[in-house]
């Protein structure tokens, strides 16, 4: 979950993109000068002093790209990683029968990572559920088993905003996650080989409901408060609507009752990024070279979503990392390092199969009663074939389309000739949360541009408009974008304690 470290500026500039003295290439030995590079660590473009073939203009030589190449041939020839192993310490709950999913699949069996803290009470009332973003894992905050600190350290703990004195806190990894989860990367029991692209495409709602089978067997009937932000938000939301009666309060962070086309727009240029990587391989990548280019292409388009221009300005400006050099094609603005930094530590940690199916799950969320009863139909449609048939696994599984050729016009496509009225949606959301009536708190950031505050304000009307009649809002003027809710201690803190200690 944790995009980026966060530290002082002065702190992160030195240590991020503190450059090396510059390099004065011999012009006269071409082949000298690209061993002076290639012996450098220093990540930018530079000239090459020689021209090539008739132009009178010297060509320019690509280090960020020799850089990725070397990095895929180090990939073909080393042991990939073991996604599962990317954090330590947390315990599993084994789903051990059939799972049937809201778009028609069915999963034999799953496992659902989840890491606790704080005491459960005798009467097993004062729970209170994480639900994380896309890439989060079940590692919120530390502890014995992972003195790691987690995504959201600082934010949980004895006497800070989600208490552990007072509550005992749980967080899980999603289904289709790769942080000990049942994902993409996990092996599938019918083949033994990893599901890649044939697992089954996922709903937020089906995250949410393995969630409380895990509830279930930790013996809670009823949550405290479910709590979330980006995807996690959604959860809550969902979770407040879909199980109502076992759930007590509710926090949103930068979330939305349906995914707008601006954030599914920018989750499918991610995707498309990656999937236009060769060694993609639809997916089949897991014994070969992983698709380590494209995946930190989606993830540079993402980063770029999670922040705002003003932090930007403030925190790097036009600033070159080099300024008394030429300028460079590749990373060459305080920007651009960070961006490269960024991306590259996370497709070295995240399993792009995984970001596939979670981003394709939010970008499906909509908590519409229409939309609802259709998947809750769909679902129970799988679920009658399971029942009915103790070897209808396989019968009952719905065909996988990751992607497809689509060469028709938006205005063709079936279904969107006739657009519905702002009313009639307003309706079907309003229809959506009538379920909802527990207090909640809904927290918006103006500088958001992937989930903006017209999105927040929406959650907050329909469930008002539903008739519940303790909705807080809260918007809050931070410069760090979509990533408040990781930065923000002071004021999102102090939000997520008042409504979860206050009595209502």
């Amino acid at each position: 979950m944790a995009r980026d470290s966060i530290e002082p500026y002065s702190v992160m500039f030195l240590r991020t993109v503190a450059f090396r003295p510059a390099l004065r290439l011999a012009t006269a030995n071409k082949t000298a000068a690209q061993a002076v590079l290639k012996s450098t660590s220093l990540k930018c473009l530079a000239f090459s002093t020689t021209t090539a073939g008739r132009s009178g203009n010297p060509p320019m030589s690509f280090p960020c790209i020799d850089r990725l190449e070397t990095r895929q041939r180090d990939l073909s020839n080393g042991p990939e990683p073991t996604y599962e192993k990317v954090v330590t310490g947390y315990k599993v709950y084994r789903h051990n029968s059939p799972y049937a999913l809201d778009h028609g699949g069915i999963l034999k069996k799953f496992d659902l990572a989840y890491e606790t803290w704080g005491t459960l009470n005798a009467d097993r009332s004062n729970a209170i559920l994480i639900h994380t973003g896309l890439s989060g894992s079940s590692h919120a905050h530390s502890h014995p088993e992972n003195q790691k600190p987690g995504w959201w350290e600082k934010f949980i703990g004895s006497g800070k905003a989600i208490d552990t004195d007072k509550f005992f806190v749980i967080c899980t990894n999603v289904l289709g996650g790769c942080y000990g989860s049942t994902g993409p990367g996990s092996i599938d029991p019918e083949t033994n080989a990893r599901y890649a692209t044939t697992f089954p495409l996922l709903s937020v709602n089906d995250m949410v409901r393995a969630q409380f089978l895990l509830l279930d067997s930790l013996k809670i009937d009823k949550l405290y408060a479910s709590v979330g932000a980006s995807m996690g938000g959604m959860q809550a939301l969902c979770a407040a609507a879909l199980h109502s009666e076992r759930v007590g309060r509710t926090i949103s962070i930068s979330a939305c009752a349906r995914s707008h086309p601006y954030s599914i727009a920018l989750r499918f240029a991610q995707r498309q990024a990656l999937m236009s990587d060769p060694n993609f391989n639809r997916g089949f990548y897991y014994d070969g070279v992983l698709p380590h280019v494209g995946m930190k292409l989606a993830r540079s388009i993402a980063t770029v979503t999670y922040r705002s221009g003003p932090e930007w300005e403030l925190r790097f400006g036009r600033r070159r990392r080099a300024p008394d050099q030429p300028p460079m094609l590749c990373a060459d603005f305080l920007i651009e390092t960070y961006l490269d930094h960024q991306s590259e530590s996370f497709c070295l940690n995240y399993d792009a199969n995984s970001l596939l199916y979670v981003s394709k799950a939010m970008d499906m969320f909509d908590i519409s009663h229409s939309v609802t009863k259709k998947l809750h139909a769909q679902r129970e449609k799988t679920e009658n074939i399971l029942r009915s048939n103790d070897n209808a696994y396989a019968a009952a599984g719905a065909s996988n389309t990751v992607c497809m050729n689509v060469n028709e016009s938006p205005q063709s496509a079936t279904g969107s000739s006739e657009m519905e009225s702002n009313e009639q949606i307003v309706e079907d959301l309003v229809a959506g949360v009538k379920n909802a009536m527990q207090p909640t708190l809904v927290l918006g950031v103006q500088s958001d541009i992937l989930f903006p505050v017209t999105q927040q304000k929406e959650i907050a009307n329909i469930l008002r408009k539903a008739g519940n009649k303790n909705v807080t809002y809260y918007e809050l003027d931070a410069m760090y974008g979509h990533d408040t809710f990781l930065i923000d201690l002071v004021n999102v803190g102090a939000a997520i304690k008042g409504h979860l200690e206050n009595s209502v």
